[in-house]
């Protein structure tokens, strides 16, 4: 029987992702596979603490080896936000939450107009994605690993391209010359902040594995 691991996710998408790019003979499980799991609230002052926080709630909850991301979005010129509020940047009322179209929408609105008086000079940010790896163990949740993953860009002045989600559409990436919305989802992955933490986590997870003691290494 194959080894499991939980992916603290509901997506699909995230959830296939992250195991293409491990590629490890492993069992990956989301939290639509596993029944009556509490959500673990994101509370967090940092994506580091809030991708600590959900990974050791959901091993304690679920008996698994568990790996949760935080990321989002830091402009300088907004003094670092949207930060971990991200996901919920633009505050729209809690009744159109279901609808990840329309918060996608809000929240790059709401950018755009805190930009819009901005020089280009002063336009730089980065998508940040902090990964962490815990286990659950008699005292408690153990973290097991943790990387992050950056790509350095600059805020567009209005969206461009049908692909990706959330602020992809007004994320320049001038090593390309697109947003990240205008790229395949091979070349976003090779240079997007979440590739890069998973690139760094692939080895380190590698060597845990064949250290052969699953809970506790």
């Amino acid at each position: 029987m194959k080894r499991q691991i939980l992916i603290a996710t509901t997506n699909r998408g995230k959830l296939a992702e992250l195991s293409a790019m491990l590629d490890l003979d492993i069992q990956w499980l989301s939290l639509s596979d596993l029944g009556g799991l509490k959500e673990v609230e994101e509370d967090g002052k940092t994506f580091a603490e809030n991708a600590r926080k959900k990974s050791a709630g959901y091993a304690l909850q679920s008996g698994l080896w568990t790996i949760a991301d935080d990321s989002g979005l830091v402009i300088d010129a907004l003094g670092g936000a949207p930060g971990v509020r991200s996901a919920r940047f633009s505050e729209i009322s809690s009744d159109c939450c279901s609808d990840r179209a329309l918060l996608d929408r809000e929240n790059t609105a709401k950018v755009l107009e805190l930009m819009k008086l901005v020089p280009a000079s002063e336009r730089t940010a980065r998508f940040i994605c902090c990964l962490c790896l815990a286990c659950p163990c008699p005292a408690g949740a153990k973290i097991l690993l943790e990387t992050q993953g950056t790509l350095d860009g600059l805020m567009a002045e209005a969206p461009a391209g049908e692909n990706g989600f959330g602020y992809d559409p007004i994320f320049f990436a001038p090593s390309l010359g697109k947003t990240v919305a205008q790229l395949g989802e091979d070349e976003k992955n090779s240079i997007s902040h979440r590739g890069n933490a998973i690139r760094k986590l692939k080895p380190l997870l590698e060597k845990l594995l064949v250290g052969g003691n699953w809970f506790t290494p």
